[in-house]
């Protein structure tokens, strides 16, 4: 989505609070329109808090405490050394300028505003430029910055975009408010470094506001299900006969035994008994003695 006014400021990471009247974030004049590349010249860590800044609007609150607060990254010692260091850079400054008392009002009031430059600027321009500045009207905004939680590795995952690519810079609520889309993508089988791979792929030129680009991105591409493996099936048992141990199926062994062992069992149930045995031998002397009677006659 392109913006009609190519001066206007990019729209403002979700949740970050406006500074009171008379204090907070004022562009410098002659901003150049928004580039890949803008913040390249400069460390990780600042190039992240650049890119997060940049996306700020008019009287938002520039203070150490409420940029830690409001990007996930860097605490407060961070983010003011690296406040530092985009003032030695060229992009920022920080100007208090006594304004006379209003009428009714007794003392001298002062303002306080951190003007920002995109494009890096010289001492020369910057004292310049500030000399000229007339402060405008401040409107009062009260916001709210949520806690946010022990970071999941998907929140981290985000969080850490800002880093791979300052066009993708969120604040924490940014974060919070895509992990659960995240999230889903880790739980598919994608690593955290193949999610940060896609998303950072193929940027176009300018990212007006990250978290819609991201959110579109992590919808549009997210990765099929997982498929439920089918569990294997366990081959079928073999069972051994009980009497001489040969293997075969369950079907082929009825009552533990072979067909050979069940040859031979029914042969030994219809063998016959000692006391048969006994009984054929004894009509077996009969016979003979009757025989041999009549002889002896």
């Amino acid at each position: 989505m392109a913006y009609e006014n190519s001066n206007a400021a990019l729209p403002a990471p979700a949740a970050h609070p406006m500074a009171k009247p008379g204090y907070g974030k004022r562009s410098a004049p002659d901003q150049q329109r928004a580039k890949p590349g803008d913040f390249q010249h400069l460390p990780p860590r600042e190039a992240y808090l650049a890119s997060f800044i940049d996306q700020l609007p008019e009287n938002a609150a520039m203070d150490a405490k409420t940029l830690a607060k409001a990007q996930p990254l860097y605490g407060q010692q961070a983010v003011r050394s690296a406040l530092n260091e985009l003032g030695r850079a060229g992009h920022l400054r920080r100007v208090r300028r006594r304004i006379p008392p209003a009428e009714g009002e007794t003392g001298t009031r002062w303002v306080f505003h951190t003007f920002w430059s995109r494009p890096a600027r010289d001492d020369e321009w910057w004292a310049g430029t500030l000399e000229g500045d007339v402060t405008p009207p401040e409107v009062e905004t009260k916001a709210v910055v949520a806690d946010v939680p022990p970071p999941s590795e998907a929140y981290d995952t985000l969080a850490r975009l800002g880093l791979r690519d300052p066009r993708l810079a969120l604040s924490a609520a940014d974060c919070a408010a895509l992990e659960e889309l995240a999230c889903e993508w880790l739980a598919r089988g994608t690593s955290p470094d193949q999610l940060s791979q896609v998303l950072v792929a193929g940027l176009p030129d300018q990212v007006h506001s990250p978290r819609a680009f991201l959110r579109r991105r992590l919808v549009d591409r997210m990765p099929p299900e997982r498929a439920v493996p089918t569990p294997a099936r366990e081959p079928r048992p073999l069972m051994e006969c009980t009497d001489c141990g040969v293997p075969g199926r369950v079907e082929a062994l009825p009552g533990g035994l072979c067909r050979a062992c069940r040859g031979r069992g029914r042969d030994l149930d219809h063998a016959p008994t000692w006391a048969q045995i006994l009984q054929v031998q004894a009509r077996v002397e009969q016979m003979r003695a009757a025989v041999r009677a009549p002889q002896r006659a």
